[in-house]
């Protein structure tokens, strides 16, 4: 889906490591596990309630991938908070509620500081150079950085959240994966 540089050399339609989701808490307080998002093309992004700028652009981008691909249930949302401590399930539902936030699709996500970092870091790798920046937490990632996971968990495509071109080129690539997932 993504374009890449290898070798010195533009790769089309790269496929990244595999990602591990984890099992966190959401904004309506049960537990999503990673065998909920089997089957599922999800744009993965990590926030935090109280961030004054980045945050609130970056979530009016993923309104926009809500509302194109609203009927298409294999298509979700997880927003990442980074800030666990302030985050709390009853933040998180007042924040989900504010960016109207569709159950079952878009997901506000919490749970412990060290799990958040591991997934920003280790999973997403959205440390890694380019558009990042610290969050209010010592020590957590906060970052403008969307990243697509196709439905067997690898990272397709990292895009810049807060470019409107960018995040088209993301919903154009959700559609083709699902073409593809369609005429497999």
């Amino acid at each position: 889906m993504d374009s890449t540089q290898a070798g010195g050399k533009w790769q089309r339609d790269t496929v990244f490591h595999r990602v591990a989701p984890g099992s966190l808490q959401t904004q309506s307080g049960r537990s999503l596990a990673p065998g909920d998002l089997k089957g599922s093309v999800y744009v993965a992004s990590f926030f935090f309630a109280t961030c004054p700028q980045v945050c609130p652009r970056l979530n009016a981008q993923l309104q926009r991938v809500q509302e194109k691909y609203r009927a298409e249930p294999r298509v979700k949302l997880l927003s990442y908070s980074i800030d666990p401590q302030h985050d709390s399930v009853p933040v998180l539902a007042r924040y989900a509620e504010e960016y109207g936030a569709i159950a079952g699709k878009w997901f506000f996500l919490t749970g412990p500081q060290d799990s958040i970092r591991h997934l920003a870091l280790h999973e997403y790798r959205v440390g890694e150079p380019g558009p990042a920046t610290i969050g209010p937490a010592a020590g957590s990632v906060h970052s403008q950085r969307l990243v697509l996971v196709d439905r067997d968990q690898h990272i397709r495509g990292i895009y810049d959240g807060l470019d409107a071109r960018e995040v088209d080129r993301l919903i154009t690539e959700i559609r083709v994966l699902l073409y593809t997932y369609d005429h497999d």
